[in-house]
């Protein structure tokens, strides 16, 4: 009788004799793409199915204060799947991949294939303020390493395999091919021969493809603006840039402020607590903070503005558009808040879907307040459409894949430049205040290119005073 171990034997003889080690990693590639695809299209659909029952019976008209109970129910749920079922840290994926492959850390855990998908489904399906794009990256490298320990691979194709794994997984939640590769290269990090990039591609292809075609071909943020970019608004994108890289600064730091002061918390029910009732508590005051948010974000940027209202305290108060923008400025603040409680206060999710959300709200919040004061006519949907590169770019400090993924998720590919300017503004803007990267865990320091002159200045003047002092 022929066994899963001795079919395994004769698979890897059979390859040593027919195929070399490269092309076997290629065809493990496509099989990992496959996986990492159908894996970010069960996470999707999960948190989907949870979120709809525990909000169907929402009134649009009102607040609901029930959201006072879901998100930090949801948090304690995931502290105690990973305390007592799992016995084990998930939060921050991506910074646990990144301290991995920096410590050739390349063999994980198997329970780590499935484990993340159904922590992140509890955290984000109960509305924990973040994305899924963390746990899946997780679940996707660990798909990669196992595969690789499977057909015993040598420790530089696991490497290859767990960094292919992690871009996968973000191609598939995004479907976003290029944003995935660019993952893994641009945030990761990972050291790459020409073989590994073209390996990696082969992967997110896959993977992107496969959460495409089990969706239903469909994209989640659709973007219906066809009539292209009116050129005439450039100097307004470059304002617009500028106004996310400032951002991007409040942003990190209040995401690391809020890190610091959970990580102080010793015991683990008090930390889900203290995290889980920041959530709730704003959540309640602005529901669009609920969950991911792509259905905020795909109103947005098609003009429907009012959705900013839905089921809040604020819906049938009159202010036309100024309490939009009044309510679009609190919800900007307080993300960065909600975010940080949720992937800090013991929930399994992730830091990238936060950022395109904040910024497609600090879009919203621009162009509309300058078409309220200066009697413009800024296309506001498009303006919010271009902050969600700007953004992430300045708070992920991950510009290329900032651009390719917005321009990808929302299939806008007329609208590549735009997304080019206000992602390499806010960029830039970033990093003339500091060259800290988003996950480390310390707060910015002053070490952006303006300190850095200041210091050289500093040492200069001090160097002619004392060669002053000398003659």
């Amino acid at each position: 009788m022929l066994t899963g171990h001795s079919l395994l034997i004769k698979i890897l003889d059979w390859r040593e004799k027919h195929l070399s080690e490269k092309t076997f990693v290629f065809l493990l590639a496509t099989a990992v793409g496959l996986l990492s695809g159908c894996g970010a299209f069960v996470l999707k659909r999960l948190i989907s199915w949870v979120s709809h029952i525990l909000t169907s019976h929402f009134r649009i008209g009102s607040g609901n204060y029930v959201l006072l109970l879901i998100p930090v129910a949801g948090i304690v749920l995931t502290g105690i799947f990973c305390r007592y079922v799992v016995k084990a840290d998930l939060s921050d994926g991506t910074s646990r991949l990144i301290h991995d492959l920096k410590n050739k850390m390349y063999a994980l855990k198997s329970y780590i294939v499935y484990s993340p998908i159904l922590a992140s489904t509890i955290t984000l399906g109960f509305g924990g303020s973040a994305g899924s794009e963390g746990p899946i990256a997780y679940t996707g490298a660990a798909v990669g390493s196992n595969v690789a320990r499977l057909f015993r691979l040598s420790p530089q194709m696991m490497m290859i395999m767990l960094g292919c794994g992690a871009g996968a997984g973000i191609a598939g939640i995004f479907k976003s091919p290029l944003g995935g590769a660019l993952f893994t290269l641009e945030v990761l990090r990972m050291p790459m021969s020409t073989f590994s990039v073209l390996v990696l591609l082969v992967t997110s292809i896959t993977a992107a493809m496969t959460a495409y075609l089990l969706s239903g071909c469909t994209v989640d943020i659709p973007f219906s603006h066809h009539a292209g970019f009116d050129i005439d608004t450039l100097p307004y994108v470059i304002l617009l840039g500028i106004f996310c890289g400032f951002y991007s600064l409040y942003y990190s730091y209040m995401i690391k402020k809020v890190a610091k002061l959970l990580r102080c918390v010793g015991n683990s029910w008090i930390k889900n607590l203290i995290g889980g009732v920041m959530i709730s508590a704003l959540v309640f005051l602005f529901p669009p903070l609920y969950g991911e948010g792509y259905g905020t974000v795909g109103k947005i940027i098609n003009d429907n503005f009012s959705t900013i209202l839905n089921d809040s305290i604020f819906f049938g108060h009159s202010g036309g558009m100024w309490l939009l923008i009044f309510v679009a400025g609190g919800i900007a603040l307080a993300k960065c808040v909600a975010t940080s409680a949720t992937n800090n206060g013991g929930g399994v999710s992730g830091n990238f879907a936060p950022s395109l959300f904040a910024g497609c709200i600090v879009g919203f919040f621009f162009a509309a307040l300058l078409n309220e004061v200066f009697g413009l006519h800024l296309p506001v949907g498009e303006f919010a459409f271009y902050a969600m590169a700007g953004v992430m770019a300045g708070a992920i400090r991950a510009p290329l894949m900032a651009i390719f993924l917005t321009c990808e998720m929302g299939a806008a590919y007329s609208y590549f430049f735009p997304l080019v300017v206000t992602a390499s503004v806010s960029f830039g803007i970033v990093r003339l205040f500091t060259a800290d990267s988003f996950f480390s865990r310390h707060a910015d320091r002053h070490n952006g290119l303006i300190s850095i002159i200041k210091r050289h200045k500093m040492e200069s003047a001090g160097g002619i005073q004392q060669q002053k002092g000398s003659d």
